[in-house]
């Protein structure tokens, strides 16, 4: 009596391969909206650094607003700034919250927080 072996075939099925298509295109649509917003979160951080060179918070602010000009930056201004002394240091922090529209009425918010220590 001769046994015939099965062949299992491997890989993915046209609708394994699309499902992870579509989920790997949502990611990508996603991320390459969130990446400006991190990207500007580094400049905003550094902007925070230089302004605390300043003396006083008129001073901070101004320098943030320059650094900010130069950098784009829209999502926070100077006058959102929070300015402190701690041991005659000056201190910036900032917070600021970002929304990314994604579909209909879903929207992805994001909160970013610093400071210049």
């Amino acid at each position: 009596m001769a046994h015939a072996t099965q062949s299992r075939q491997r890989g993915f099925s046209m609708f394994g391969f699309l499902f992870v298509g579509i989920v790997l295109a949502v990611v990508g649509l996603v991320a390459a909206q969130v990446l400006p917003t991190a990207m500007e979160f580094q400049a905003v951080a550094k902007a925070a650094r230089k302004a605390s060179e300043g003396s006083t918070v008129a001073e901070v602010r101004m320098i943030f607003d320059k650094a900010a000009s130069v950098d784009d930056i829209k999502s926070i201004a100077g006058k959102d700034i929070e300015v402190t002394k701690e041991n005659d240091k000056v201190i910036v922090n900032f917070e600021y919250q970002r929304e990314i529209h994604l579909v209909g009425p879903a929207y992805l918010t994001l909160k970013y927080a610093g400071s210049s220590r």
